[in-house]
């Protein structure tokens, strides 16, 4: 297994819509198998291969404290939404350190493939609800803060930016070295 790089907002790939999984092979085992390494070691509790510059349906999550707890979801689909909505702070691994609160339906019930390409279903609520809804919308090519109003998302970019241009000018003080 490796680690992937997490692509960070405002990187436009993050806006790249993802599409269905077709082949269900080691490829994509592996794939899934390094996308929860990366997760983990981020660390997170969910990851999108968008946000790996993969552009492919596959969702990583594990909310569990003891990361035992692994779930992949292959093609996801919301099938269901409760008209109930609760309003969760939410972070990303695309956008480090920032946290804001998303309304989103307080439960859903997915669709999706496992890794063998069988499908399931899953109805769920709280954290859960959340974090798939999250990753699912990396897979439209949205990211949270796109919930977020215009002002408060362009601070968002706006420092995300000068962090970036902060980190490649101390990686090019260490090279010179």
């Amino acid at each position: 297994m490796s680690l992937l790089n997490i692509l960070r907002y405002p990187d436009p790939r993050l806006h790249k819509v993802a599409k269905p999984v077709a082949v269900f092979d080691e490829r994509l085992k592996k794939l899934a198998a390094d996308m929860a390494e990366t997760m983990y070691e981020a660390p997170g509790i969910g990851l999108a291969a968008t946000q790996v510059d993969v552009h492919e349906q596959i969702v990583v999550i594990d909310i569990s404290d003891t990361h035992d707890a692994l779930q992949v979801f292959i093609n996801p689909e919301v099938v269901w939404a409760s008209e109930e909505k609760q309003v969760y702070d939410e972070g990303c691994l695309s956008v480090p350190g920032i946290y804001d609160g998303v309304e989103r339906p307080s439960r859903v019930k997915v669709r999706a493939l496992d890794l063998d390409g069988k499908p399931f279903e899953v109805d769920v609520d709280g954290l859960m609800a959340v974090c798939i809804q999250h990753e699912m919308d990396h897979l439209k090519g949205k990211v949270f803060v796109e919930y977020l109003s215009p002002l408060k998302r362009n601070r968002i970019k706006t420092k995300l930016q000068k962090e970036e241009r902060e980190l490649m000018r101390d990686r090019k003080k260490t090279a010179v070295r």
